[in-house]
């Protein structure tokens, strides 16, 4: 089965003990059984989250199936994904360029060392 990687970044607030409440709410085994389970059954096949300063980076290897859109709408209709969202947005900032409401912002990839 095909998969695509989609790379996406997001600033949490610039408080060293948030920061750390957040690297706490995503150590092994602390995310709650439900978010780990709206992200496989979207289509998510890995999920790995990077910190530099208050900046995250995120990589996602999604399957052939997988569509933001549908992902979106089902974290919507989904309330233990909303709780966990606004929990979430105790420790996040939106990007200068995000649009409203915008968290992750998906990156645009520049450059690929296998293609030179």
């Amino acid at each position: 089965m095909a998969t695509q990687k989609h790379c996406l970044c997001l600033d949490l607030k610039d408080n060293p003990e948030l920061i750390e409440e957040y690297k706490a709410y995503h150590a092994p085994g602390s995310i709650w059984p439900e978010i780990k389970d709206s992200i496989y059954g979207s289509g998510i096949s890995s999920m790995e989250i990077f910190l530099s300063g208050n900046r995250l980076f995120m990589i996602m290897e999604v399957e052939e199936q997988f569509d933001f859109e549908k992902k979106s709408q089902a974290d919507a209709n989904n309330p233990k994904v909303q709780e966990w969202e606004e929990l979430m947005w105790k420790f996040q900032q939106s990007l200068p360029w995000a649009k409203a409401g915008e968290k992750w912002v998906l990156m645009e990839k520049i450059f690929d060392l296998s293609q030179q």
